[in-house]
């Protein structure tokens, strides 16, 4: 006669706790940052891509900027997961500030400056509509290239000092580690 185990059934939670959920995004941010720290690759290479994350998120292409950064980073050799990680530099928090100041700077160097627009100035049935856009769209586009163009170079080589030094430190660790051991084991 076979014997069975008794069968322990868990309690079901009908809602996570609140505490677990609470932290659980700062827990991400932290897992992102350590796994940016631990890229492997050159520190030339992970700066490349940076700088073309960095780059991709000065435009206003909601939805493939990081596809477009980690493109970008194919091309120059970057790292494609410190490209992913560079669009970040636009948020939902930061959209609109960078976006304003990319069509001021856009403004300023194509010398337009804009009035405020009625609405009823506006003839909705021909295609001033598609002039107005084009209007918008070039001053913008034009910051972001501008922007987007100093944003990337400042990131590569602020990036690439970092992770110099970074690795530089972990090659430090790691022999300092390896003496350590020898040490130990020439002692016994």
């Amino acid at each position: 006669m076979q014997r069975s185990s008794p069968v322990v059934e868990k309690p079901v939670r009908d809602r996570p706790s609140p505490k677990r959920n609470q932290h659980s995004w700062l827990r991400n941010i932290r897992l992102y940052y350590y796994r940016l720290l631990r890229l492997q690759g050159s520190s030339g290479a992970i700066a490349r891509g940076i700088a073309s994350g960095v780059f991709a998120g000065c435009f206003p292409f909601f939805g493939v900027q990081i596809l477009l950064g980690v493109l970008l980073a194919t091309v120059v050799r970057g790292n494609r997961f410190a490209a992913a990680a560079g669009t970040w530099i636009s948020n939902p928090i930061t959209y609109v500030p960078i976006f304003i100041f990319n069509f001021k700077i856009g403004e300023r160097l194509l010398g337009l400056h804009y009035t405020s627009l009625s609405i009823d100035e506006i003839d909705w049935q021909s295609a001033e509509i598609l002039d107005l856009g084009l209007t918008f769209l070039a001053p913008l586009f034009v910051g972001c290239l501008v922007t987007g163009s100093i944003a990337a170079i400042c990131s590569y080589f602020l990036s690439s000092q970092l992770f110099k030094r970074w690795h530089q430190s972990r090659r430090n660790a790691t022999r300092r580690n390896r003496e350590w051991s020898d040490r130990e084991w020439l002692d016994r």
